[in-house]
């Protein structure tokens, strides 16, 4: 195996002679060592020999100039390189109740939830990480303001004297205006909830009791206003989609039309955050929800009116907790030692994912308590007491501590043994300084089992949304699972080429951040991480602070229709694993902060004219879903841009770029207008589409450029045919 991507540094060659030199000393041999031997024709057996001879040597010497592949692995061994694992796929799972319960429900952690099975593809299982609590929601304020701030400062209650609280969820009293008479975009009213009462991670369906009214003015289908949560940092979108808003933007009148009794009221389906944190504004504690107005679409009208309710009543109908791509084994017996050292064992599945702090290996010795042992990555600093092993993640190995001799102590101890023998002593001799125990040994009769692991990872975790919807296992109170999202950040195994190149970088790094390099290299190296960019003072703010733009890895196989922003989110579980991994590394007092690259979309616009060797149909499709494939990798955080390594960093994007590309298809022969539509993300965290084309997009010195198929967005690659 070669490895061509590497640097060619001269290397020496040992040993220069060739075949035909080979040949010709042998033959100059002759006459000393046989001078009877005469005929030297190549006809004659014996010249036959030596070529063979020859030849074989020849192809030792090739050998003996080169490295072969175990030297290697051997080499990286040495430098404690290890071959990573697959990381599992992440996803957050919406769990929702039956019916509502009286008081607050736990679902415990480790509860699966699958993929359909089908006849070409396995079921894709997932596990929740962590418990979920749906709690009994208590709402405790109604404000109003008239502008909408990052930190409100001028709230106002309106019932506090009006409203007759009944019981701690539901609001009743007379009719209020839930913002101005003449509502203007940023009028928002609050709505404030217990802050002892753990709402993180539920689905809150907030029921509005309207008053029979006039209309609102509005597009009930399109309501301009945001439903948004704060998470102790920012304002951040939680309203899923419209079709949750059962209410259609307070247009109470319009339920009446429709049949429906505004006075019983409708729906608000609201997904919290999963981490939502308590807060105080203006000496109101709590945590916040708010409903802001926003501008509405241009081809459409604002809140002529404000809505008018009569009543509120909230209820937690289910709830979101993070999961990963997984299949849990626990209380898995692997053996019985036998006291020697270096003993190991084998699991039953390869290969482990990464190991939680409830995954770890118990010895019970005979007639003692069992004893929780320590995993390592190697024994280095381990000593005969250290309880310490090692897990080799892809092979499913375990292997406890080894006894290194030295090479000649065998024969040190044979003759301390003689001198024993001879003093007539019976003391064991122990050569001190020629064998060293690395970890300590099970002693002998123990049982060894491995409490829990965790077993699967990889690409295929990275599933479409709404495709894990299949309990292994039935929940009480559970109606339905989905995921709103897409999985992410699902990675296979490395292979012997990507950890030589990663060797390189281990090498200039020393496992240590300190150059913005190192801070690159070390956060790829945490995993699942395509791409990173590292920002220094001035650029990432105070000194001290490190900022890096980070861009997961995503799922390839959909590449041909594009790859949506949305899998490129940093979730919280990749940031808590980068920032533990480089907290181990950085400097003290440098302070790490993570961010997204700010995406900008990309819709194309062009007409091609083909050659005549494609005047049919099928193939001049085939040539345009080539184009518009070509199209959605050249358009790309991870495939993009000239070296197909993923779009630069604030490189903007210009008509003459897609000329090129198109240029170099084949079966083109010339190319019409190109047209560049922009699509950018909008404040209540949307995508739009600039209805005027640009002749650039500019993602801005940091940003990224990318593309995706979407109908209702409009954002898919336009590519028409010119016939000549």
């Amino acid at each position: 195996m070669e490895f061509n991507f590497l640097p060619k540094l001269p290397s020496p060659n040992l040993d220069d002679r060739t075949f035909t030199d080979l040949v010709d000393e042998c033959t100059l041999r002759i006459p000393r060592y046989c001078p009877e031997w005469t005929d030297h024709n190549l006809s004659d057996p014996g010249i036959t020999l030596i070529e063979l001879f020859a030849w074989l040597t020849d192809q030792t010497l090739m050998r003996f100039n080169q490295v072969p592949r175990k030297n290697y692995i051997a080499f990286l061994e040495l430098l404690g390189i290890r071959l990573q694992p697959p990381r599992p796929a992440q996803v957050d799972l919406t769990f929702y109740l039956s019916s509502d319960l009286e008081e607050s429900y736990v679902l415990p952690t480790g509860i699966e939830v699958s993929s359909a099975q089908t006849e070409q593809q396995n079921a894709v299982v997932f596990s929740t990480d962590q418990p979920l609590i749906i709690s009994k929601p208590k709402l405790q304020h109604f404000l109003i303001d008239r502008t909408s701030e990052p930190v409100p400062q001028r709230l106002r209650d309106p019932v506090t004297n009006e409203w007759s609280r009944q019981n701690e969820e539901d609001w009743n009293g007379r009719e209020q205006a839930l913002f101005d008479e003449q509502p203007q975009p940023g009028n928002c009213f609050y709505l404030v909830f217990d802050a002892d009462t753990p709402l993180d991670g539920n689905v809150l369906a907030i029921r509005f009791k309207g008053a029979a009214g006039t209309p609102t003015g509005i597009d009930p289908n399109r309501p301009p206003r945001r439903w948004e949560a704060w998470d102790g940092e920012t304002w951040r979108s939680i309203l899923l989609k419209e079709a949750d808003d059962q209410t259609q933007g307070f247009s109470f009148h319009e339920l009446e039309q429709q049949g429906n009794n505004p006075t019983q009221g409708a729906d608000v389906i609201l997904h919290l955050p999963q981490s939502w944190k308590s807060a105080s504004f203006t000496g109101y504690r709590g945590r916040w929800l708010r409903c802001v107005l926003t501008n509405p679409p241009s081809t459409q009208r604002g809140y002529a009116s404000s809505p008018r309710i009569t009543g509120i009543q909230v209820r937690s109908i289910g709830g979101t907790v993070a999961a990963s791509q997984c299949n849990v084994i626990e209380n898995e017996r692997l053996g019985i030692s036998n006291g020697d050292p270096g003993q190991a064992f084998q699991l039953q599945n390869a290969p482990i994912l990464e190991r939680q702090s409830n995954e770890y290996i118990l010895v019970e010795p005979p007639n003692a308590l069992a004893q929780r042992w320590e995993e390592k990555p190697d024994f280095a600093d381990s000593t005969p007491r250290s309880r310490h092993y090692t897990i080799d993640s892809l092979a499913g190995t375990i292997q406890f501590g080894p006894l290194i001799r030295e090479p000649n102590s065998l024969r040190y101890q044979t003759q301390k043994r003689a001198q024993v023998q001879t003093a007539r002593q019976t003391t064991e001799v122990h050569i001190e300084g020629l064998e060293h125990q690395y970890g300590a040994i099970p002693p002998v009769g123990s049982e060894i089992r491995i409490v829990r692991y965790r077993t699967g990872g990889g690409r295929e975790g990275n599933v479409q949304a709404q495709t894990v919807r299949f309990l292994r296992s039935a929940v009480p109170y559970v109606d339905r699972v989905t995921n709103h999202q897409a999985a992410v950040n699902g990675s296979d195994a490395e292979s012997l080429e990507q950890a030589v190149l990663r060797a390189t970088r281990f090498l200039r790094t020393r496992d240590r951040a300190v150059t913005a390099e190192d801070f690159e290299t070390l956060t790829q190296q945490a995993g699942s991480v395509a791409r990173v960019q590292c920002l220094t003072p001035p650029e990432s703010g105070s000194p001290g602070t490190v900022r890096l733009l980070v861009v997961p890895q995503a799922n390839l196989d959909t590449i041909d229709q594009g790859i949506a922003p949305e899998q490129f989110a940093l979730n919280p579980a990749l940031r808590s694993r980068i920032l533990n991994y480089l907290d181990d590394r950085r400097l003290l007092g440098i302070q790490v902060q993570l961010a997204e690259p700010e995406y900008v979309g990309v819709c194309v616009q062009t007409q091609v004219g083909l050659e005549p060797t494609y005047d049919h149909p099928q193939a001049q499709q085939v040539v345009l879903a080539n184009l518009k494939t070509a199209l959605y990798r050249y358009l790309n955080p991870l495939t993009g841009g000239l070296e197909e390594q993923g779009w630069m960093f604030g490189r903007p994007l210009y008509q003459s770029d897609i000329v090129a590309l198109l240029q170099q298809a084949p079966g083109v022969r010339f190319i019409g207008p190109v047209t560049l539509f922009a699509i950018r993300k909008q404040s209540d965290g949307t995508w739009r589409r600039e209805s005027a084309p640009e002749p650039l997009i500019d993602p801005g010195r940091l940003g990224l450029i990318c593309s995706w198929h979407n109908n209702s967005l409009r954002s898919s690659h336009v590519v028409n045919l010119i016939n000549p």
